[in-house]
């Protein structure tokens, strides 16, 4: 019925491949005089979505998830995922050849230190991991008298016969009647920064900052509409952008040309030992900038100055341009998740829909607009128990109907020239029990907790965190992933450095676009989420001391009222939804057709 474009539902290699493809591996790794290696889920810029020919931790393992890490050794292998994937892993990887563990609580390093013995070498790949996480596995490699190995070549890339060739996505313009700010005062600012952190130059070593930098997109990886790249900017003179020259046409070389030297990637190593070898101080960026990086500068005779990248924070604080177009795409999707949970609403009862049935009609209603670039993550519709596993992807094998008494959680976005949507809903398919509408209603009261919330500039998303999470504790229940993260402007639908969890160590500032997620999860039962979106402004308080912040909510669609238990609901909650839901059929109603303009309003109808 309905027609993907951006999505897939193959399940991953399993099997008799990747016993082999292990094996290979630890051949690969004798030969090398290794006895283990740790294998990333990376590229060189530590990005969220990574090419095909990055996918080496997939490739080795089975294992899909966006995060994760592998240690092969001689006799033992192990894939280190967080709480979003413990599910998931379980499922995907050969139980017989990995164990499952961690990613946090124990660490990697700890494992690493329990397991190497004295005169083992362990090897990584400097391009594939951060200088602090490269500390860290010297540090775990010291305390087993094992020593860390860096590699020339990936020994992965050695045995990966068919590895996809690199991507050469091409590069777009991104006027500024979309990002509200030209390059020349973006890199003045950028260079005020670089006065203000003492150095010589700075490494854009993201290419999310690079794009922003320079006003492009591109084509590189999946969902995100990142031109794969890095930048010099040196205290004086002009800035130069290394990338693939196979990407550019001569409208977008010409624009890079206007405030930027052009040159190829690999010109990059080469122009950070000539400045390195003039004793040179360069600024890296700890989150993004790879190990090797500040090899080459350390061994060149420079000084590398790690920290936090400017631009980062630069980024996420959306100027008036981007707020407006933000809330446009906002609008625009409304319409489409309106018709979306009409359709849901109107078939699925009847027990004939399917969860990839699902992700395909959200994306066509989508595409209708005319304007969808993409979709900003894959799809989550997770139905019964597939909606407990977090970061669920439906694949053909595991695609579940969609029954009576289920719940159906449907996380998804979209990427639109003038904004990036994520929106999720949980919908009662049928008569939901007394425990699920409890469990719901005490994520929507958390959701509500941080859409109401009033703060201090200055606050952090960890001072917050914990109102999402209040009314699940008093039920002596929890989620285990962050309550919010920060979102880009036709950029990464995850994007730092502010966000809403127990970690979230950056003070929200005015301008930056959160998510607001609380959760519930039960095992092998169904998945509660409820998200919107929200905007960081300003607000007055009568007789307040200083400067307040509070939140604007840009996500426009119904929350199932069904799933509600209002007797748990205090005034002022039961009053926020209902002005939620009479500005959800304000502002969407009129786009709509007849048929969904009358689901929409009973829908959105007040409760009492």
């Amino acid at each position: 019925m309905f027609e993907a474009h951006f999505q897939t539902f193959e399940e991953p290699e399993s099997g008799v491949a990747l016993t082999a493809r292990l094996s290979a591996f630890r051949e690969e790794l004798t030969r090398r005089k290794l006895t283990g290696f740790v294998i990333p889920r990376a590229d060189q810029q530590q990005n969220e979505y990574v090419a095909p020919s990055e996918e080496r931790l997939a490739w080795l393992t089975g294992f899909t998830g966006s995060a994760g890490l592998a240690v092969v050794l001689t006799h033992e292998a192990a894939v280190f995922v967080d709480g979003r994937y413990t599910l998931q892993a379980t499922k995907q990887v050969d139980a017989e050849a990995w164990k499952v563990e961690p990613l946090i609580d124990p660490s990697p390093e700890s494992w690493l230190t329990a397991h190497l013995v004295a005169g083992d070498r362990l090897g990584f790949d400097p391009w594939l991991h951060t200088s602090v996480a490269a500390e860290r596995l010297a540090t775990a490699c010291a305390k087993a008298k094992a020593e860390l190995v860096a590699v020339d070549t990936n020994p992965v890339d050695s045995i990966w016969n068919e590895r996809p060739q690199p991507p050469l996505g091409p590069v777009a313009i991104h006027g500024t009647q979309f990002s509200g700010e030209g390059e020349s005062e973006k890199l003045k600012r950028i260079r005020s920064e670089i006065d203000r952190l003492g150095v010589d130059a700075l490494v854009l070593s993201d290419s999310h900052a690079v794009a922003w930098a320079f006003n492009i997109r591109g084509a590189d990886v999946s969902h995100t509409p990142l031109p794969l790249s890095y930048a010099l900017v040196p205290k004086e003179g002009r800035p130069t952008v290394f990338i693939d020259h196979r990407k550019l046409s001569n409208s977008a070389r010409d624009h890079l040309e206007q405030s930027a030297n052009v040159a190829e990637p690999d010109a990059l190593t080469g122009e950070l030992t000539g400045l390195a070898q003039r004793g040179a101080q360069v600024a890296l960026d700890s989150a993004t900038a790879a190990e090797a990086l500040s090899r080459l500068i350390e061994s060149a005779g420079g000084k590398v100055v790690r920290g936090s990248d400017p631009v980062a924070l630069l980024k996420a604080c959306k100027n008036p341009v981007e707020i407006e177009g933000t809330r446009h795409a906002h609008r625009r999707d409304a319409v489409a998740l309106a018709r979306f949970l009409a359709w849901i609403d109107r078939e699925a009862p009847a027990g004939h829909l399917t969860e990839i049935d699902a992700v395909e009609a959200l994306e066509t209603f989508r595409r209708d607009t005319g304007v969808l670039k993409d979709v900003s993550f894959p799809t989550i519709a997770g139905t019964g128990p597939n909606g407990a596993i977090v970061h669920y992807r439906v694949t053909r094998k595991t695609n579940r109907r969609i029954a009576p008494g289920d719940l159906l959680l449907i996380d998804s976005g979209a990427q639109y020239l003038d904004g990036t949507t994520d929106v999720t809903r949980t919908v009662a398919i049928g008569e939901p029990t007394a425990e699920m509408r409890d469990r719901f209603t005490r994520v929507l009261r958390g959701h509500i907790a941080i859409a109401r919330a009033v703060f201090p500039d200055g606050t952090t998303g960890a001072q917050l965190d914990s109102l999402a999470r209040q009314f699940l504790w008093q039920a002596g229940i929890d989620f285990e992933h962050g309550t919010g993260h920060g979102v880009g402007s036709y950029l990464s639908v995850h994007e730092g450095p502010a966000r809403i969890s127990k970690l979230g160590t950056t003070p929200l500032r005015r301008g930056m676009i959160l998510s607001n997620e609380p959760g519930y999860y039960k095992t092998d039962a169904y998945g509660i989420r409820i998200e919107n979106l929200e905007l960081v402004v300003e607000t007055e308080i009568t007789g307040a001391e200083k400067p307040m912040n509070a939140f604007e909510t840009l996500t426009l669609a119904p929350i199932d009222r069904r799933l509600i238990d209002v007797n748990m609901l205090d005034r002022g909650e039961l009053a926020w939804l209902n002005d939620y839901h009479a500005r959800v059929r304000h502002e969407v109603r009129p786009q709509l057709d007849e048929p969904t303009k009358a689901w929409l309003h009973q829908a959105t109808a007040a409760l009492n």
